[in-house]
C-alpha cells in the first residue's frame, strides 16, 4: 500500500473551480442585486447573445436547467404524442427523462463499444415507422459522430435534438456541437466546464420558428404579458445565475485546454491494462468527465480512497436498471451499456487540479494494477 499522503485530491473542488472569479462573481451579484429587474433581464439578455456568438449559431434561449433544455427542445417540435426518439442506452437519466416529460417514447440504442456515444450502425436498425428523432448524448465531452447522424436524420426525416449537458466547446470536425441538430440543449449544473452556482441551462438553435416558440414555452406560454398562446413552462434562466455565467463564458476556453492538458497526462502515464477513452482525430473532447474501464473498479475506488484520492462512477446504474424506467423496459439487455455502468470510473480531472495531482493518481492507479495483476 502506498502511505497516505497529508494532501487529499478531491474529485471536485467548487470552492476551488470558482475562486479566481469570487471578485468579479460577486459584483455581478451586487449589480443584480441593485438593478431592482430579477427574473428575464439585462443578465439573461447577455449571456444569450454572448452565448449564441460563442457557439457561432443565431438564437440561445436560456431556461432553468439542463433537463428543461431538453424537455422544451423535444416538445417545441411538436411531434405527435407517442412518438419513438432514439437514445443511448448508457445515458444520464435526464434525457430519457425529458422524452417521457414531453409525452414520447424513448428508444434505448446501444452505444458505440470504443467512443460510449451513439452508434450509428445501431441507430439505422432502430428506426421504425414511429421513429420521430433522436438524442445524441456528447458523454463525458466527447463529441458524437454528427456527420453520420446527421446524415441518417436527413435520409429518414427525423429532427435532432443535441444533449451537450457534457460538452461544452466540444467538436466534430471543426463545428461546435450544438450547433448540427436542431437543438442543442446545455446545462450549466456547478460541475460542468462552463458552471453556473446553481442550476441553470440554454437551447441553441438556428431557426427562428423554434426560437420564438422556445422562448414562449419556457414564459407559461407566452410572448406577451398575461396572453398565453401555448400549454407552457416555467423555465426561466434565472438573472443571478447568467450574471455568473457572464463572468465566466471568457474563461470557458481556457478551462478546457486545462482539462485537456490533464486528460494527456492520464493518457500517457496511466497503464494500458485499464480501458481509456479513445480519441478520434475529427473529434475535439473537452473531458468534463475522465473515466476510465476496469473489472475491478469498486476495489480500485476504494484503494484510491485510501490515498486520499476521491473519485466518482458516472453512472453506477444502467438507466433501464432505473427503479423509475424499469417497467418500461422490463426484458431489455443492452450489455455494452452494462459493462460500461459496471466498469466505468471518472478520475479527478478540475479546473483546480495541477500535473503533481494527475501525476500523484496516475502512480497509484500504476501501483493498484502491479500489485492486482489486472
Amino acid at each position: 500500500m502506498l502511505p497516505t499522503p497529508t494532501k487529499s485530491i478531491p474529485y471536485e473542488d467548487l470552492k476551488g473551480v470558482n475562486a479566481p472569479f469570487f471578485d468579479k462573481l460577486r459584483a455581478s451579484f451586487d449589480r443584480t442585486l441593485t438593478s431592482g429587474w430579477y427574473v428575464l433581464g439585462q443578465n439573461v439578455s447577455d449571456f444569450e447573445a454572448a452565448f449564441a456568438a460563442h457557439n457561432g449559431v443565431r438564437f440561445c434561449i436560456g431556461v432553468a436547467s439542463g433537463l428543461d433544455a431538453l424537455t422544451l427542445s423535444l416538445v417545441a417540435l411538436n411531434m405527435p404524442k407517442g412518438s419513438e426518439v432514439l437514445v443511448p442506452s448508457n445515458t444520464y437519466i435526464a434525457s430519457i427523462l425529458s422524452i417521457l416529460q414531453a409525452g414520447l417514447v424513448p428508444v434505448l440504442v446501444e452505444p458505440d463499444s470504443v467512443t460510449y456515444n451513439l452508434d450509428p450502425l445501431k441507430i439505422e436498425s432502430a428506426i421504425t415507422p414511429r421513429t420521430k428523432a433522436m438524442l445524441p448524448v456528447h458523454l463525458y465531452g466527447k463529441p458524437c459522430d454528427m456527420g453520420s447522424l446527421m446524415a441518417l436524420a436527413k435520409t429518414h426525416s427525423l429532427y435532432v435534438v443535441e444533449d451537450c449537458a457534457q460538452a461544452h466547446d466540444a467538436a466534430f470536425q471543426g463545428q461546435k456541437v450544438g450547433t448540427f441538430g436542431d437543438c442543442g440543449a446545455f446545462s450549466f449544473y456547478p460541475t460542468k466546464n462552463l458552471g453556473a452556482l446553481g442550476d441553470a441551462g440554454a437551447i441553441l438553435t438556428n431557426s427562428a420558428e423554434l426560437a420564438a416558440k422556445l422562448r414562449q414555452l419556457r414564459n407559461y406560454g407566452s410572448s406577451k404579458k398575461y396572453h398565453n398562446d401555448c400549454i407552457g413552462f416555467n423555465s426561466r434562466l434565472d438573472e443571478v445565475q447568467a450574471g455568473f455565467l457572464n463572468v465566466k463564458l471568457p474563461f470557458l476556453e481556457n478551462i478546457s485546454t486545462h482539462k485537456r492538458q490533464l486528460a494527456d497526462l492520464y493518457k500517457k502515464g496511466l497503464s494500458s491494462v485499464l480501458v481509456k477513452p479513445s480519441l478520434q482525430p475529427e473529434a475535439y473532447d473537452v473531458f468534463h468527465i475522465y473515466n476510465i474501464l476496469t473489472p475491478k473498479r469498486d476495489e480500485l475506488k476504494l484503494y484510491l480512497a485510501e490515498q486520499g484520492i476521491t473519485t466518482e462512477v458516472h453512472y453506477p446504474v444502467a438507466p433501464h436498471f432505473q427503479p423509475a424506467l424499469k417497467d418500461m423496459f422490463p426484458h431489455a439487455a443492452y450489455p455494452i451499456s452494462e459493462k460500461i455502468h459496471a466498469q466505468t470510473l471518472s478520475l479527478p480531472i478540475s479546473y483546480t487540479h495541477t500535473q503533481e495531482d494527475i501525476e500523484r493518481v496516475v502512480e497509484a492507479i500504476n501501483k493498484f494494477v502491479r500489485i492486482y495483476c489486472i
